[in-house]
């Protein structure tokens, strides 16, 4: 890899690592302003809002300009809704600026590998993304709870002092302006991302088109008898890991009597439980065999369960890391069939616009329930049988869904499982090379083509006179 793609990944680490540290800062200055509880769940509701509107127009904003100048923008977009709060401007609304900026950075992140690589390295480049998005998630959630600490804020307040005097502020305005640094070393290495050379003007400007072309892409992965499957598993998942995300927040104040700057460390646990669990699935799984998985989904809403008698640190750090670990373990392959499948009936480009189109509407759907739960005042230990009773249940169903398919469309579906298997078959040592190398190594010199060339158009007659 060359210094180029070094700092493509800076760029998305440091934005990925100011997301994370950002929800919990702005979930902070929500209870310092005294609003309602189901003020929080709203909040990755507003953010996630952009992903499911925007979600037919992103991709072809992300192909207008090249791909560094887009994630300038995105980035400056999110410097805004971070300002806004410092600003004193309404909290969802912040984020909600903030969620734009990400809508429209994230085709641009994961396109600018496809134009800037070669298709050989680029394993490689998704493996170093999917080990900076779990680290991001693990150092930001908890940078987030550390810029809300008292520690922190402490001395947040004496440089405060220092600058005006008697005239505090509000101190989460210092962790908000850390945030917003954060993203600004985002954008500052977006200045130095590598110009691809790919041709970035528009095929279709039209809205309308852009729109009907986007809902036939849903219509046919939807109809896909293996991508239905995969897409109705990573919406379910999505949407239940949004909501998990503000559960546990909530389970570790009452249960555990952790503040909410301490309950932050239990996200990064649970992330690291993700982590062990996606590389387990990355060895013992082949993509051919991933829809064998779908058990360990419902395992896990039985795992969910277990919270509710938990009320120690301990014992709640392992079950976070074995939830997690179940995570990782059932929705990697699951994500990788569905992105093969995506890229087989319509293109990598589109298919990640629909799979993240399904998935935050799914988080939109879950997180509206969320704050109907929250606002109702349910105790948190039926938050979370709902919450366990609902993934056991949908797992169940998704399960029993392929279990028909397998029976109606048992031919196609063994079919589609052979092409996968055959597409993601290892290469051997011997075909490693690049495809320039090939074409090296097994066509003929010119000088002999050009030779054979000749005795073909002489014909086997003369070819004999002259022997």
């Amino acid at each position: 890899m060359d210094r180029g793609f070094y700092i493509i990944m800076a760029a998305q680490f440091f934005s990925a690592l100011a997301d994370n540290a950002l929800l919990i800062t702005a979930i902070a200055m929500l209870r310092e302003i005294h609003a309602p509880a189901e003020y929080e769940p709203l909040l990755k509701l507003f953010f996630t809002f952009s992903y499911v509107a925007l979600a037919a127009f992103v991709g072809a904003f992300a192909d207008s300009m090249p791909k560094g100048r887009v994630m300038l923008i995105s980035n400056t977009i999110k410097v805004i809704g971070c300002l806004m709060m410092i600003a004193g401007a309404n909290p969802l609304y912040a984020y909600a600026v903030v969620g734009l900026g990400a809508a429209a950075y994230s085709p641009a992140k994961y396109g600018i590998l496809t134009e800037y690589l070669p298709h050989s390295k680029l394993v490689v480049a998704n493996s170093w993304i999917e080990g900076l998005t779990v680290g991001a998630i693990i150092i930001g959630t908890m940078a987030g709870g550390w810029l809300i600490s008292p520690f922190v804020q402490e001395a947040f307040h004496t440089v405060d002092r220092f600058l005006f005097g008697e005239l505090a502020g509000n101190l989460l305005d210092y962790s908000m302006g850390a945030i917003a640094g954060l993203y600004l070393v985002a954008a500052l290495f977006n200045l130095w991302v590598p110009d691809t050379g790919v041709d970035h003007r528009v095929l279709h400007r039209n809205p309308v088109f852009l729109m009907r072309d986007f809902a036939h892409c849903v219509k046919l992965l939807w109809l896909d008898k293996l991508g239905q499957i995969t897409l109705a598993v990573t919406t379910l998942f999505w949407g239940a890991g949004a909501t998990l995300q503000y559960i546990m927040l909530r389970w570790a104040e009452k249960n555990l009597g952790v503040p909410l700057h301490e309950a932050t460390y239990l996200q990064g646990i649970f992330a690291a439980g993700v982590a062990i669990g996606a590389v387990l699935a990355g060895k013992l799984v082949p993509i051919n065999k991933s829809v064998r998985v779908i058990p360990v989904g419902i395992a896990m809403g039985f795992a969910a369960l277990l919270m509710i008698p938990v009320h120690s640190l301990v014992p709640a750090s392992v079950l976070m890391i074995a939830v997690g670990a179940m995570a990782g373990y059932f929705v990697v392959p699951m994500n990788a069939l569905l992105q093969h499948r995506g890229h087989i009936l319509m293109g990598a480009g589109h298919s990640i616009a629909v799979q993240n189109f399904n998935e935050n509407l799914g988080i939109l759907v879950m997180l509206a329930l969320y704050t109907l739960m929250v606002s109702a005042d349910l105790p948190v230990w039926l938050v979370i049988v709902m919450f366990g009773v609902f993934i056991i249940v949908s797992m169940y169903m998704v399960r029993r869904w392929h279990l028909f398919n397998m029976r109606e469309h048992k031919g196609e579906l063994e079919r589609l499982l052979a092409i996968a298997a055959s597409a993601h078959q290892p290469l051997h040592t011997g075909h490693t090379q690049t495809t320039g190398q090939a074409l090296k190594d097994h066509l003929p010199k010119p000088r002999t083509m050009v030779k054979n060339t000749v005795q073909f158009i002489r014909g086997p007659g003369r070819r004999g006179k002259r022997h």
